[in-house]
């Protein structure tokens, strides 16, 4: 959001840097779902110029759509989405092309397409998504999502250490760790 506020600020006194956290892998108005936004985060971002009555408006909106109201700072929005949206993308498309890549090494080629199921489909999801979307997402946001791209690297090391060293029972400690912290991002 911190680039749409610097491109915004002074040119329009009604302006209201907001937006609903939820979609479908689907693009345009057609893509649009009855009941999408209700009890989903709806983010945002105002600033010292961003005029109450318009404020006030957009979070009418959000309620309207039965949205949950979230403000924040534009850096820390931009932190966050990084982490929790476009880095992903990113991720699921870096899965997709290891699961291709690695699938032509294979004996059987088109195994590993038949073989995929809803684990694969779940993690792939947003990655097969809209590619326009995913650019711009990494475009405007490029330093929070290089920073949540570098944590995510470190992460994977690190459990990549642990298969290639065997340590079977830290693997089971992180995963059971993560199986705790799941619920707490849904």
């Amino acid at each position: 959001k911190q680039p749409v506020l610097q491109r915004w600020q002074g040119l329009h006194d009604r302006f209201v840097a907001s937006h609903p956290m939820a979609g479908t892998a689907e693009a345009g108005v057609e893509a649009g779902l009855r009941g999408l936004f209700a009890g989903r985060p709806w983010v945002v971002t105002p600033d010292a110029g961003t005029a109450p009555g318009a404020l006030a408006m957009v979070q009418q909106l959000a309620g309207v759509v039965q949205a949950q109201w979230l403000s924040c700072t534009a850096p820390a929005h931009d932190q966050a989405v990084a982490l929790i949206s476009h880095m992903p993308v990113l991720v699921s498309a870096a899965l997709l092309e290891a699961a291709e890549h690695g699938g032509q090494a294979a004996a059987a080629a088109g195994l590993v397409r038949q073989l995929a199921s809803s684990g694969f489909a779940d993690t792939s999801r947003i990655g097969g998504g809209n590619p326009d979307l995913g650019a711009l997402m990494s475009r405007c946001n490029r330093e929070a999502v290089w920073q949540a791209l570098a944590r995510y690297r470190c992460q994977l090391e690190s459990l990549e250490e642990l298969v290639q060293d065997e340590q079977w029972g830290l693997l089971q400690t992180r995963l059971q760790h993560c199986q705790a912290i799941r619920p707490e991002f849904l």
